[in-house]
């Protein structure tokens, strides 16, 4: 499948400040990357797909119709933007694949004979371990 590219207007990435502990330049570096793609006004996705994102980034997507991703598991910008454009191109390769539909389907005849067979075989089983009788 052809990889999608999504246009640089829809997305928009900010850097704060990453959250937890850290060394010296925890307060000072803002490196932690928040990518916000404008998923309600996108023109590269259909409305299929679209709802399929919405599904799959649950509560990432805001009130605004932007999904938000933040990526602070590395300590430069670079790589916790690289990572939040990997994050956000794997979510919409998975929304753009369409679920096959399942259709309803019936057990055959001999299939549910077979059911039958063994149910019927595991109850003659299981009246053998009954008690042995004595016939004195």
């Amino acid at each position: 499948m052809i990889e999608l590219q999504l246009p640089d207007s829809d997305i928009s990435i900010t850097f704060v400040r990453s959250a937890g502990p850290g060394g010296q330049n925890v307060n000072k570096v803002a490196t932690a990357a928040q990518l916000r793609f404008n998923l309600a006004g996108t023109s590269v996705l259909n409305d299929r797909m679209k709802a399929r994102l919405r599904v799959l980034a649950g509560r990432r997507v805001t009130d605004d119709g932007e999904l938000l991703i933040i990526a602070r598991n590395h300590r430069t910008q670079e790589g916790n933007r690289r990572e939040a454009l990997a994050r956000l191109q794997a979510l919409v390769e998975e929304a753009r694949i369409e679920p096959k539909l399942r259709r309803a389907t019936r057990p055959t005849k001999a299939s549910k004979e077979r059911r039958l067979q063994g149910k019927a075989r595991d109850q003659r089983v299981k009246t053998l371990r009954g008690k042995v009788r004595s016939d004195d």
